[in-house]
């Protein structure tokens, strides 16, 4: 942490001129002034990193520099120094907020201690707020792209669910975002500053899922060896999101209704429950209410769960949002990736807006990080799109036609449109009418009927 500005501020001059010597050998850049208003006329115009002030000033005491420092620069450390029979106004500065205080005389190895230790302390703050920002920024609900008004009104929801400890159930298809949607709730509600703890239900073989969830004690069974803290636990004053729920076994969906009713739990073979306070959001892509009809999921439960249901649309029903999406995955990828200069021509985008895209929003994000990959030069085309997007036949409103107020000759248009097949695929009868969705026989039909020459 050397190469930080430190202020001195006593009205000793040479106690001002050690505490600058000791910080300078340090690898500080110390600064000094002689009291409080010279103080604030030196931060003026060389912004500080820490400050160490005496107490008793003539003029601006050291509190008064404490109280305008906090005000007017709430991100500057503070230390106060005292002498041995004042540690109370010390208290006092530190209740102000003042990090920590030094009594006179100053050592210079406790010096260098509490400056190292507080100039840390306020770098990892500034990491916290750093990454908390970012968790914000990116678990935001503004991170789940669409304007599609099914989408918008699964987030407004969501919103507002979030302020709330309501249980929360997120349905949707695989790949639509539901855990994203799940950290989104978690990370705007007033638990984000407590754990968010994930489990997949599906992901973990059943014989161990209880002992994942619930814990166990230390010879509860055979390989027990120590006690474990299961995940329930572990999400105590947080948010527990169980994703894909419907895989939970019958057995254990008793002990989870009784999380939620009774806010407790029972690990294997402790003799008392624990109690915790967990906010739970769950997430399935199955139909929960036909697996209650058919018996294989507790029909209490699922009302228990489904409290706030929330729906995540599949990105077939929203292909408006296929173009933004396709935009800000294909930035992602050419930063990540390292190429600038890679181009995605907007012609190409009507096959993506076509596909049904079965893998929703994961399997789009996963077509354009392969393109950004694989693609040989710094634009890409057709070519170099999956077949399964090549196939796809743009629709009608992607072709740029204008439509003039006299009107059009229909025959006029197919004509134009067999000569520009032909002209792209350099006269080439088969690809042409691939292009065009129409057998080679009746394109040379139209070519005849058109009378179109191979030189035109």
């Amino acid at each position: 942490m050397t190469g930080k500005r430190v202020l001195v501020v006593d009205d000793e001059e040479s106690l001002r001129r050690v505490t600058q010597l000791k910080l300078q050998q340090a690898g500080y850049e110390p600064m000094t002034a002689s009291d409080g208003a010279q103080a604030l006329e030196l931060l003026a115009r060389h912004p500080q990193d820490l400050i160490i002030t005496d107490l008793k000033m003539p003029g601006m005491s050291g509190m008064d520099l404490l109280r305008k420092v906090r005000e007017e620069y709430p991100e500057i450390i503070v230390i106060v120094v005292t002498a041995f029979g004042t540690v109370e106004s010390a208290v006092e500065a530190m209740k102000l907020g003042a990090f920590d205080y030094i009594i006179k005389p100053v050592n210079a190895d406790a010096l260098k201690l509490i400056v190292s230790r507080a100039l840390e302390h306020h770098r990892l703050r500034e990491e916290v707020k750093s990454l908390r920002s970012a968790i914000d920024r990116k678990y935001g609900f503004e991170s789940i792209v669409g304007q599609s008004k099914s989408l918008l009104t699964t987030l407004d929801n969501a919103a507002r669910a979030a302020q709330s400890d309501s249980t929360v159930l997120i349905r949707g298809e695989t790949g639509t975002g539901k855990e994203l949607l799940a950290k989104a709730i978690h990370f705007n509600s007033p638990r984000a500053e407590r754990p968010l703890i994930v489990i997949n239900c599906g992901a973990i073989p059943k014989e161990l899922l209880e002992s994942e969830l619930f814990g166990h004690t230390k010879g509860s069974f055979t390989g027990a060896v120590v006690n474990k803290q299961g995940k329930i636990e572990m999400a105590d004053q947080g948010t527990l999101f169980l994703d894909e729920v419907g895989e939970m076994p019958l057995e254990l969906q008793v002990k989870l209704l009784r999380l939620i009713q009774e806010r407790e739990i029972e690990k294997i073979g402790a003799a008392y429950p624990t109690k915790v306070n967990v906010r739970i959001i769950a997430a399935t892509h199955r139909n929960l209410q036909a697996m209650v009809e058919d018996g294989t999921f507790r029909e209490d439960l699922y009302y228990r769960l489904a409290v706030i249901p929330l729906t995540l649309p599949p990105l077939r029903e929203r292909p408006d949002d296929i173009p933004e999406l396709v935009a800000i995955f294909f930035k992602k990828f050419k930063e990540r990736l390292n190429r600038p200069a890679l181009r995605l021509p907007p012609s190409l985008l009507p096959h993506f807006s076509v596909y049904r895209w079965p893998g929703n929003v994961r399997e789009l994000e996963n077509v354009v990080e392969r393109l950004v990959v694989l693609a040989p030069a710094n634009e890409i085309t057709v070519e170099d799109l999956p077949d399964f997007l090549r196939r796809e036949r743009p629709p009608l409103e992607a072709i740029q036609l204008e439509l003039p107020p006299e009107g059009i000759s229909m025959e006029a248009i197919e004509r134009e449109l067999v000569v520009r097949a032909l002209q792209k695929f350099n006269g080439n009868q088969t690809k042409a009418a691939e292009y065009l969705d129409i057998s080679r026989k009746v394109l040379i039909y139209r070519i005849e009927k058109f009378g179109l020459r191979t030189e035109e």
